[in-house]
């Protein structure tokens, strides 16, 4: 991923928090020499050894799982917030651009047993469950209901490098940054408030 110097995020927490918040991703590949890429939810899990990994799996249909590959690298992209930023907030005259964070992941992906996919299921119902008034268990499906895992394939990454880009107008003086939060954070789009919240959230004015 190209990233210039004043974009490239190198906080490892940063991304960390990121990704726990971020885990709707692209899992890209190929299938039969063409460019295949599935859409799922991967977690970011740490070891003992604070090795990060991903966890994730994919339906058994889908022929991606059957062209994973120990010998070479996978890669996982993770997508923020991102909005359009008008060249007319500014004091001055410019060209319109994008603002944005991406996370790159990539690493060695292997396939799970049946048990250990039923704990990386398991562990990601509890993350999404978690403060519902009633939460889906895992452990409290019924033998039926679970038979549905039998139609998936697991699957975990151990990260090899990470490429982060957040692109939120750091390029900018404090003034014509400030006004494009307040544009954006004024405009009543979820999409664009997110922006706002995340340049308000690590400025590079502190």
């Amino acid at each position: 991923m190209y990233i210039p110097d004043y974009y490239k995020n190198e906080d490892e927490a940063d991304i960390r928090r990121f990704l726990a918040e971020n885990g709707f991703g692209i899992l890209v590949g190929t299938v039969n020499g063409e460019p295949w890429a599935t859409h799922i939810p991967m977690m970011v899990e740490t070891d003992a050894n604070g090795r990060l990994f991903l966890h994730g799996h994919l339906a058994k249909e889908n022929p991606h799982w059957q062209f994973f590959s120990t010998d070479k690298e996978t890669l996982a992209i993770f997508m923020g917030p991102h909005a359009y930023v008008s060249s007319s907030w500014y004091d001055h005259e410019n060209v319109p651009t994008w603002n944005y964070v991406a996370v790159h992941v990539y690493g060695r992906i292997r396939i799970l047993s049946e048990d250990e996919t039923l704990a990386s299921l398991t562990r990601l119902v509890d993350k999404y469950e978690k403060g519902n008034e009633r939460p889906v268990r895992v452990s409290e499906l019924s033998a039926k209901t679970l038979r549905q895992a039998r139609g998936v394939v697991g699957f975990e990454i151990d990260v090899t490098r990470i490429e982060a880009k957040r692109k939120m107008s750091q390029n900018r003086d404090a003034a014509n940054y400030e006004a494009v939060v307040q544009h954006l954070d004024g405009s009543g789009d979820p999409q664009q408030q997110a922006v706002a919240a995340e340049m308000k959230r690590k400025t590079p004015f502190e």
